[in-house]
This record gives C-alpha cells, sequence and structure tokens, in this order.
C-alpha cells in the first residue's frame, strides 16, 4: 500500500506557475471561469471532452487541469470519479465556484420571444423552476458555451441559451433573464490536476484533504471494518461515494477525502488499518482546503 511521500520542488504556488490551465469545453463554459478566478496567470485552453483536457496536462501542453466534480444541487459530474484513476494525473487543488446561471439570448431579443431553451443537462436541470414556469421547451445541448454560440449563430429570437455572464460577453448575447437557477447556493466544486512531478506535497498541519480511491475485500462488512480505521484513529472522512467499475454489479470502488495529511500518525494508522480489508488503494491527491468548505460549514 503505497503513500505519496515523495515531494518535489516544483512549485505549488499559483502565482509561481506558468503556461495553460485546460478546462473541457467552450470558451465562456464554467470551467473557463473557474480556471481564470484560481489561475488568473496562466492562458486558459478549452478542451473538446475530459480525456482531451487530461491529456494536455500529461503532455505538457497545460500546467493544470480545472475538472468540475460535483455540483450542490445537480450532484457528481457524470464520468469523473471513473475517468481519475486512469489519467496518472494527481488532486493538487480544490476550487469552489457560484455558478449564476444566465438565460441569454441575441441582441435586441425580450424575455417574452423564448420559447426554447438550450443547455448542458445540468444546466437545465438547475433551472427547472424558470423553464417549467415560463413553459419554455428544454433542449439538450453538449456545452453550456456551446449552447451560446449556437444560439449566436442560428439568430433566432425565439432561442435562448442558458450559460454563463462570460459566454455573453465572448458571444455578443444580452442577457434576458439574471441568475435563472433555482437556489442561490448552486455552487459547483473543482479539483486542480497536475502531473505528480509538477507539485510538490503541502506540509502536514489545518486545512490538508488527501482523496484517495479503495476496494474492499469479498468478505463480510470489509466495509465497515475499513471506515471503523478512521473513526477509531479520529480522522474526519469529508467524503465517501461508491460507483460501479468493470461492467460489475459486485465490484464497487470507492472515492473518499479525509481531512488529514498521510504524513499525520492517526491517518497513517488508519490507512496502514485499511490494507487488511482493501483490496485495492491509491492516493489521488494531498492539497490545501478551499476557503469555500469553511464558509460553507
Amino acid at each position: 500500500m503505497s503513500l505519496p511521500s515523495d515531494t518535489h520542488s516544483a512549485p505549488s504556488d499559483p502565482a509561481a506557475l506558468s503556461g495553460r490551465i485546460a478546462f473541457q469545453g467552450e470558451p465562456g463554459a464554467y470551467s473557463h471561469m473557474a480556471a481564470r478566478e484560481a489561475f488568473p496567470r496562466l492562458e486558459p485552453l478549452a478542451c473538446q471532452t475530459f480525456e482531451d483536457a487530461f491529456q494536455a496536462v500529461t503532455d505538457g501542453t497545460a500546467a493544470r487541469a480545472m475538472i468540475p466534480i460535483e455540483n450542490s444541487l445537480a450532484g457528481r459530474v457524470a464520468d469523473i470519479h471513473h475517468l481519475l484513476p486512469e489519467t496518472g494525473l494527481k488532486l493538487v487543488g480544490e476550487h469552489f465556484l457560484r455558478v449564476r446561471h444566465q438565460l441569454l439570448g441575441l441582441k435586441g431579443a425580450k424575455f417574452t420571444d423564448i420559447a426554447s431553451v438550450h443547455s448542458h443537462p445540468m444546466a437545465l436541470g438547475q433551472c427547472r423552476q424558470l423553464i417549467r414556469t415560463h413553459r419554455l421547451r428544454a433542449v439538450t445541448e453538449a456545452d453550456t458555451a456551446g449552447s451560446a454560440r449556437l444560439i449566436a449563430q442560428r439568430g433566432d429570437r425565439t432561442q435562448a441559451a442558458l450559460a454563463s455572464a462570460l459566454a455573453a460577453e465572448i458571444y455578443g448575447l444580452d442577457i434576458l433573464h439574471p441568475d435563472a437557477e433555482d437556489a442561490g447556493h448552486n455552487t459547483t466544486r473543482f479539483v486542480v490536476m497536475a502531473r505528480p512531478e509538477a507539485v510538490a506535497l503541502p506540509p502536514a498541519g489545518p486545512g490538508i484533504v488527501t482523496a484517495f480511491l479503495f476496494a474492499v475485500r469479498n468478505v463480510p462488512a470489509a466495509l465497515y471494518k475499513v471506515l471503523g480505521g478512521f473513526a477509531t484513529n479520529g480522522i474526519n472522512m469529508t467524503k465517501l461515494e461508491s460507483y460501479q467499475v468493470g461492467g460489475s454489479f459486485t465490484a464497487t470502488q470507492f472515492y473518499a477525502e479525509v481531512a488529514a495529511h498521510p504524513d499525520e500518525a492517526a491517518l497513517a494508522r488508519a490507512f496502514e488499518e485499511m490494507q487488511f480489508f482493501a483490496s485495492t488503494f491509491k492516493v489521488l491527491g494531498v492539497f490545501s482546503a478551499h476557503p469555500y468548505r469553511f464558509q460553507a460549514g
């Protein structure tokens, strides 16, 4: 069972980075906004898929990748947990973005002109009340910013997009209804990915998060016994999610986060106890918690 004990001299301070930051989506996507907020000195690099964003970091085209992992309204982002273990990259940070969906239409269009609204399924799901109340037809698109680009290209005053204010600026659209989301707490959490050799582990101390994957052995109460090691060692597990692997309904993998550093004796003991009941185990990253965690809690 290997822990990330090796450290590097590479910079972990965002201000010391240079180059690009990859994100999935088109210019104006919320991942684009998150990348600009967290790393204003890095050049945003739009990628068609999550795999393309990971590859950009792997081959050195980008220094970091900004990847959405979960939303406070819609839950976890599909496929991410399946992709993370295969990238060979490390989680080196997190960023929380307050998501404000804007209903975007052509210049000069009015809200009463709109008959259909286009966007990514997660955005449509986060704005159900607006869509239902005004009897708009929801049309699924691959990307929020991409839907804004399509509206601008089509030139149809009856069509609108749910996307960011940045997308409105990029594609020359008007905001017909600001902050269209159902809840004021609509927030997306992103993780920051980097090559393992490109970042130094943060020192042990308050506000450190360790993310890891594990699967349990096929024995009674294996999960209970794995989790018991964290309880007895006083480790706060802040996230635990399960998902099927390999097309099997009996093979389950778990993604977990704990508020501790692997160099702390308590977490080291908890990880040591895991080996008796876990069939696989992999640390995905050790990083400083974003301040939003403490504001939200």
